[in-house]
Order: C-alpha cells, then structure tokens, then sequence
C-alpha cells in the first residue's frame, strides 16, 4: 500500500474505535463527509468492508477488525513517541558532544557551561580536547570549535568569541641573558619553545605580519610541547621565547612575569567559531548552547 494511504489508516483506527463518524470527525477534525468519503476510498482500496454502519451504530466487520488490531498499536506507539519528542523539545535534555583545543575549551565554552548547564539540568556536555581538525561527523561530535578560518565551508559557523592575536613573550630573566629580538630574522638566534600539532603535521610557524608583509617563522629550540600550560610554564621558567595567544599571556604581562617583544607583528585574526553539520539535524540542546555560545560583541 502506498505511504499516503496511511492517513486513511489513521482515520479508519479513529472510527472503529469510537465507533462513531461523528466523535471520529470531531476528534480529527475534519468534517463527516470528508471522514466517510475517505474511509469509502480505503475501502475500494482495499477490496473489502471494513465498517459494518446501520442508522445507529458504526462497528468493524471481521476484516475491520483484524486490521484494527494490527494498526492500532502501531498508531499509539507512534503517538507516544511524538509526544515524547515534543517534551524534550520542550524540556531540551542529552547530550552535546564538542571537539575544541584547550585554548577554546577554556577560555570560551567553561564560562558559557557556568551560565548554561544550572538551567538545563537534563542536558549533559561532553568536550573532547584535540588540536587535529576532526571530522565531527565521523567521530561522533555534535559540534566542534575551530578558528574561522579553519571551518569547512558546508558547515554551520556560529562566532562564539572576538577577534584573537598572538604574543610572542619570555621571561625577564631569560632576556638578561638574549639581547630582545627586534625582527622576525633575529628569532632564529633565540631559543624558542615549538609546539607541535596534529593539524600541520610538523612543528607549528608562527606567522607574523606587519605592513602587508607576512612571515612565517620556524624558530629553533631545545622544547616542543603540544600543551598551552606546558609552554607557558617553560617561558616563566625562562626557558625561551614562546608564541602563545595573547589573552592567555596577558596576566603575565601586566605583572611582569613575562616580557613582549615584536608586538607590532602581531595583527588580529579571526577568533573561534562552532561549527556543526546543519540546522536540520542538530538538536536542541545544541541549538540552545549555541545561541547561549554565540558572540555578540564586547
């Protein structure tokens, strides 16, 4: 039987079981001619009677009856389960699976669960830390967050923060020892704290602009690390000279634990964005975590 002939199916189960065209009308609400023109139609359809009608009553015949039984389960699990979807849309629960680096699952996504999650207690969030470019939708995610640039053209993008720059810092006591470099070509004498990620494969350049002209720098050092914390602490410990996200070094900066150098080569980029498959087929937890996410200046 063709899929639109279920809507006769639905109106039949309505029928034989108030047994009445007028409650069944009332409850689909259509009008009685409608309903009794269908069910004439299912019943051509189908090459038998399915209703017994006298004057008085509406009841199924023998095959009305059997179909009956095999539908009418089926039509109320069906219902169930609608209603039980309209309740989490109206109560929004499980669980958002986000890919994120640590710089964004800290500095972005820990505030907003602070003001998020108390409000939605049967919404469960789950971030994964990984500087690779997952394939979310391989790997599972719900979502992931990536710098602008870094977002696949077919994806949803939601701006979740403002634009971000880089800072190239060190210790005072390491520059006691390493005259501050005052262009891009001086990095080279320096050491420099590397960090490797899975994204570029080797070490990651650090790229530095100024007047329209940009560098690419591929410094050398005696640390590689693929850890935020672990090159902030090895700049500290005067280690070296580290390229790190500004915001994250800032502290650091304005109590003196850390000096900058080449801050004019320093120019803003796009900051993070989440990004996610499509509208059509993300939940509303996630919709909703992504509205509480989404950037809407300083």
């Amino acid at each position: 039987m063709p899929n639109e002939n279920f809507n006769d199916l639905a109106a039949f189960t309505v029928v034989a079981q108030e047994r009445s065209f007028t409650r069944a009308a009332a409850k689909l609400g259509i009008s009685q001619s409608t309903l009794s023109l269908t069910i004439r139609a299912l019943e051509e359809r189908l090459g038998f009677r399915l209703l017994a009608r006298t004057t008085r009553s509406v009841a199924p015949t023998e095959a009305g009856g059997r179909l009956l039984q095999i539908v009418a389960p089926n039509f109320a699990e069906i219902e169930a389960e609608i209603a039980a979807l309209n309740a989490i849309r109206e109560k929004p629960a499980g669980t958002v699976r986000i890919t994120a680096g640590e710089h964004a699952a800290v500095s972005v996504l820990q505030p907003a669960l602070k003001r998020f999650l108390p409000d939605y207690p049967d919404i469960q969030v789950e971030i994964i830390v990984d500087y690779a470019l997952t394939d979310i939708v391989a790997e599972g995610f719900d979502a992931g967050v990536r710098m602008g640039e870094q977002v696949a053209k077919d994806m949803v993008a939601v701006r979740i923060g403002p634009e971000l720059r880089m800072a190239l810092v060190a210790s005072p006591a390491y520059f006691e020892q390493f005259s501050p470099p005052s262009t891009p070509q001086e990095l080279a004498a320096h050491n420099c704290i590397n960090s490797r990620l899975p994204t570029y494969g080797g070490l990651f350049p650090w790229g530095l602009e100024k007047d329209g002209r940009e560098v690419k720098v591929r410094g050398e050092g005696q640390l590689i690390f693929n850890s935020l914390s672990l090159r902030l602490n090895s700049a500290l410990d005067g280690l070296g000279i580290a390229y790190m996200l500004e915001d994250y070094v800032m502290p650091y900066i304005a109590d003196g634990r850390l000096v900058r150098v080449l801050e004019d080569w320093c120019p803003y980029f796009p900051g993070y964005h989440l990004y996610y498959p499509s509208r059509r087929h993300s939940s509303s937890a996630l919709a909703l975590l992504a509205d509480v996410l989404r950037y809407r200046g300083s």
